[in-house]
């Protein structure tokens, strides 16, 4: 066996050494061409239509100095599989050619999250997301299809990720589904007496949910009505008679609920009606849900705002006398 002398071992060593370094430097140029070499000096969105071509995104990209070389952009865009998707895309200050061809090959869409509060009405829903600059398309239509039928108690309150450009039926269709789930969640909950249905649960859950934000008293106002529908008593709930007098809006803009309000001739106003509304007059969450199928148990009979946030209950017409008169004082403080 040749042993090798000193002076080539040393003479090798050096070699493989110099071709280490080398190495470094190949892979420190490639990672700088593909990675750090970017002319894109701030954020910026880019906007792939459907049916667009690897070519026409590639010179589109290459104009508006978003990579600097066509061919290493088409080169990333094969090694990440040779396809770019439709879609909205933020492109990050300072990203490589890799980076934007490895976003557009996976797909990897600008997304942004949309938030559907608890207690509102499908109208107002539908009012907010026309506003939405980021959503595309009417939040209407008359087709068939259970989104274009949408009724208060259908949607879930909830926050929900999507992305830019995403149609506002498809939002509102994403929120109906996520209720039917909700409503799965609560497969053979027992219904608390006098309820019988999961729509009644829905309805008195809607009450609820308008007439209190505080989740703690949601079981104890949940009480109150049960309590109510127990004896044959009206419910009297002043967002039944707001949803009735605003054509299902529910929504009074600013103005005052009057004691005249409190007569109007409508399914919906449990003032002059028995029982519950034909329907919730709003989306509920969880919480109101939660209220409803397990609810404090209490004798309560009447309940008033505190000031505070929260409420007042009683148990009968004269303690509660004495909380309305209290919370008239708080309101003169108030308006002072």
């Amino acid at each position: 066996m040749k042993i090798l002398s000193k002076r080539k071992f040393r003479k090798i060593k050096e070699w493989v050494k110099f071709g280490l370094a080398i190495a470094c430097v190949v892979v420190f140029i490639v990672f700088f061409i593909f990675n750090v070499w970017s002319p894109v000096r701030k954020p910026v969105s880019v906007i792939v239509p459907r049916g667009a071509s690897v070519t026409g995104v590639t010179n589109y990209l290459y104009k508006s100095n978003i990579i600097k070389s066509k061919e290493l952009f088409y080169f990333s865009v094969r090694m990440n599989g040779g396809k770019i998707q439709a879609g909205e895309y933020d492109i990050p200050r300072g990203a490589g050619v890799w980076t934007v061809a490895s976003m557009l090959a996976k797909g990897q869409i600008a997304t942004t999250a949309i938030t559907i509060p608890e207690g509102m009405t499908v109208i107002q829903i539908k009012n907010m997301l026309i506003k939405v600059p980021f959503l595309t398309g009417d939040v209407n239509c008359d087709k068939d299809q259970p989104v274009c039928d949408l009724h208060d108690g259908d949607i879930f309150p909830d926050t929900y990720r999507i992305a830019r450009g995403t149609s506002r039926l498809a939002v509102l269709e994403l929120a109906r589904k996520k209720m039917i789930e909700v409503k799965e969640s609560f497969d053979g909950a027992k219904y608390p007496t006098p309820l019988h249905s999961w729509e009644e649960v829905m309805v008195l859950a809607s009450i609820v949910q308008k007439e209190t934000p505080q989740r703690r008293e949601m079981p104890i106002v949940a009480s109150v009505y049960l309590n109510r529908l127990n004896i044959n008593m009206r419910l009297q709930a002043d967002p039944t008679v707001i949803y009735a007098l605003t054509d299902s809006e529910g929504d009074m803009h600013g103005e005052p609920l009057l004691s005249g309000h409190l007569k109007i001739d409508n399914p919906y106003n449990t003032y002059m009606n028995s029982g519950l509304p034909p329907h919730p007059i709003c989306n509920v969450g969880r919480d109101a849900i939660r209220g409803v199928l397990k609810p404090a148990h209490t004798k309560y009979l009447f309940f008033v705002a505190d000031g505070r946030g929260g409420h007042k209950f009683s148990k009968n017409y004269k303690e509660h006398q004495k909380n309305h008169e209290a919370w008239r004082e708080i309101k003169k403080e108030l308006n002072k």
